[in-house]
């Protein structure tokens, strides 16, 4: 029979997928939309699980907070290239995710994947389904839940770098401002008081040996190694952080004198941790048309 245009239309609307690919399965089946659906649903899936060991280092950062602003879920979902992490059906599906994610209080990729999105699927088929249609591997990577007494200031500096931060006290735009700043300073720990013993300890023992090398007197000593020291924590640690949008004054000033305090945060970079592929996208895309125009 002969295969309407009107019909991989609908196939096409149905799946998402290139019209030729609709049109094959629609040849195989005989004209049965549902059953060509099947089909394509199946090679997505082929496609999906060929793709997954593919490295997938770029991508985006979502964050998201409760009505009441008390709670707050980052997500990060990886794909292979910056253009797709640009594309709006990546940044749709990163969006659904993140809300899917914060609405489950999930704990982990593995329980997002069972999530059901507003259309029905879950997130797995979805990303598997957005792999066929896309081309490139795509992972949620890693998510993040952030609760606090008061609110959770949260922002995502482009794409690619997201903060949430708990705060008790103050007001919506110290928090955020404090988000800005973690994104910013990159801190490590909230307080010197949260920083473990070990690695106080260790660094001790790192500037001990510094300043003796330095020929000093021991009770000298132990001044400087005290005085650097507590420079040290306060690089990083958020509190002793000089604020960024007024480096007059440091983090915990700010905190004193709005009467606020930082119950913890958060802070992700796109694909941090990930061991990238040296060779460039471009040069991907040379290597696949030399070896097609080998197979000539």
């Amino acid at each position: 029979m002969g295969i309407t245009a009107e019909s991989v239309k609908t196939l096409r609307e149905r799946t998402g997928a290139g019209m030729m690919e609709c049109k094959r399965a629609l040849v195989e089946t005989g004209g049965d939309l549902d059953a060509a659906a099947e089909i394509m649903r199946k090679t997505g899936l082929a496609k999906a699980d060929k793709k997954a060991t593919r490295i997938a280092a770029e991508g985006t950062l979502v964050a998201v907070r409760s009505a009441d602003g008390r709670s707050a879920m980052m997500v990060e979902v990886n794909c292979e290239t910056d253009f797709v992490a640009r594309e709006q059906e990546f940044q749709a599906f990163a969006a659904a995710v993140a809300r899917a994610a914060l609405q489950a209080s999930a704990t982990s990729p593995a329980a997002v994947g069972t999530l059901v999105l507003a259309g029905g699927s879950t997130v797995e088929e979805t990303r598997r389904a957005l792999i066929a249609r896309i081309g490139e591997n795509i992972t949620v990577r890693r998510l993040g839940q952030l609760t606090a007494p008061t609110r959770v200031g949260s922002y995502v500096h482009g794409t690619r770098i997201g903060t949430l931060v708990g705060v008790e006290g103050g007001d919506e735009t110290i928090a955020r401002d404090l988000a800005m700043h973690v994104a910013a300073a990159s801190p490590m720990y909230v307080s010197p008081a949260d920083v473990p013993a070990a690695i106080v300890a260790k660094e001790r023992e790192i500037l001990a040996a510094q300043a003796a090398a330095e020929g000093k007197p021991a009770a000298i000593v132990d001044k400087m190694v005290e005085g650097r020291l507590r420079k040290y924590l306060g690089e990083i640690c958020l509190t002793g952080q000089p604020f960024v949008k007024d480096p007059e004054r440091s983090v915990g000033q700010l905190l004193q004198a709005a009467g606020a305090r930082i119950t913890g945060f958060l802070r992700f970079e796109v694909g941090e941790g990930i061991e990238k592929r040296q060779e460039s996208f471009a040069e991907e895309v040379m290597a696949q048309v030399k070896a097609a125009e080998g197979r000539r």
